[in-house]
């Protein structure tokens, strides 16, 4: 039977795009996926991204369960919760214990995983080589007089679709179009994140804090993020169990998990206002000399192996950005051109908020697309209702990100404080804790 949406064009190929493909590819409805990347080995994102229930119930729903088992094999366990600590390594308040229940990792409602980009990204698009069209960059998009919508692009070509889907990142062309009071603003942080490889000899000094989960460390000034990234399983023991099943999806195993090598590490981000750095220029942020040499500057009087693991990271592995964020957005007349992830509510990368968030996008507009094609729902209602919800979510979500931003460069010595002795005390009064944070 054919599907009633005859076509779907996702502009855009991050995990957002890709996780949606994957769900519509399921569902038997017709999809591509147009990227401006050349090739699929353009975005080599070396950070991990933690992946939290609300992603892990999007990567479940949209992908084959094959390769759902082979994303959790290859991710590491980020470990339960949380510490904040202060620069001393001494801890305030612990969030998010399990007590003592180690969580099923293939549950999607409770699994946590440490995910490297570049493998989920292989796994994003295994299967896909159909739907993915490379160097196909967006200039905007027309409507036509059937009532599908028309893509355009800079060699051009076009490609007309029954629903267009701006999953291109901040700065989308499409969402600038369809929303062009769309706004962004830059927050006064600046962030440094580097990658401590756990080689045997780096193993033997790092302390148990930060090889054992995520940890934020909130000194009298600036904050500092940690967390581990230890596959579960390398890359043999998983094609000895799940090869046969990626093979009768069409996937070669080999290929599929040839970049999945035992490359564990402990990723940081230091995160400072940007006026407490007023000698860092551009070159500087480019020379991981004079990284280093702000880095240790910023940390004097933090515990030794703090300042070591900032110290020893290898140094291509520095990588410096600026914070930014969308403005809010009202809902507005929903046509049959939509968006998601960072193209409609940039966020500052704080959490993994950011990838979770497109994940869950795309797991709602999976949902919406299925109710439409099956005639359970008018294509404009389904994506108003969509739309509704993306933009209540996502913009909740950038706020409380750019607050818990704002807190952590804020340079007011009595509110770090404060901040300090609250969480010190919910460490201290477990009940608080519980009714502060939730299980604690």
């Amino acid at each position: 039977m054919s599907a009633r949406l005859k076509h779907v064009a996702v502009i855009g190929g991050g995990i957002g795009g890709l996780c949606l493909a994957q769900g519509l590819r399921q569902a038997g409805i017709p999809v591509t996926v147009y990227e401006r990347d050349r090739s699929a080995d353009s975005r080599l994102q070396g950070f991990r991204l933690n992946i939290e229930p609300t992603g892990s119930t999007a990567l479940h729903a949209c992908l084959p369960p094959a390769l759902w088992e082979v994303l959790v094999a290859t991710a590491g366990d980020p470990g339960p919760g949380i510490s904040f600590r202060d620069e001393r390594m001494r801890p305030l308040v612990r969030i998010g214990r399990d007590g003592g229940r180690k969580p099923d990792p293939l549950d999607p409602t409770a699994g946590r995983h440490a995910v490297s980009r570049v493998t989920l990204r292989k796994i994003l698009l295994a299967g896909l080589d159909d739907v993915v069209r490379f160097g196909k960059e967006c200039t905007g998009f027309s409507r036509t007089g059937d009532g599908t919508v028309s893509a355009e692009f800079a060699d051009g070509t076009t490609a007309t679709a029954d629903v267009l889907v701006a999953a291109d990142g901040a700065g989308s062309r499409v969402w600038g179009q369809l929303r062009p009071e769309a706004g962004r603003t830059t927050l006064p942080a600046t962030a440094v994140a580097g990658k401590l490889f756990l080689t045997e000899a780096n193993r033997r000094w790092l302390p148990e804090p930060l090889l054992a989960g995520m940890n934020a460390f909130w000194p009298r000034q600036d904050f500092l993020f940690t967390a581990v990234f230890r596959r579960r399983e390398n890359p043999a023991a998983i094609n000895a169990r799940l090869g046969d099943r990626l093979r009768a999806l069409g996937l070669e195993p080999e290929r599929l998990l040839a970049d999945s090598h035992d490359d564990d590490y402990i990723l940081w981000a230091f995160i400072a206002h940007r006026d407490a750095l007023p000698g860092f220029t551009a070159k500087d942020q480019a020379d991981p000399v004079a990284v280093r040499e702000m880095l240790a500057r910023r940390t004097t009087g933090w515990h030794p192996d703090l300042r070591r693991l900032l110290a020893d990271s290898t140094p291509d592995t520095l990588y410096q950005t600026e914070f930014r964020a969308a403005q809010p957005l009202r809902p507005d007349e929903t046509g049959n051109v939509t968006g998601l992830g960072d193209a409609v509510h940039q966020m500052p990368p704080v959490g993994g908020l950011g990838g979770n968030t497109a994940l869950r996008d795309a797991h709602r507009l999976r949902t919406a697309l299925i109710a439409a094609d099956r005639g359970e729902q008018p294509l404009a209602r389904a994506l108003h209702d969509y739309e509704t919800d993306m933009l209540r979510h996502g913009f909740d979500t950038v706020r409380a990100v750019v607050r818990n931003t704002d807190a952590a460069i804020d340079r007011n010595p009595l509110r770090r404080a404060a901040t300090r002795w609250f969480f010190r005390t919910c460490g201290a009064v477990p009940p608080l804790g519980r009714a502060v944070f939730g299980e604690g």
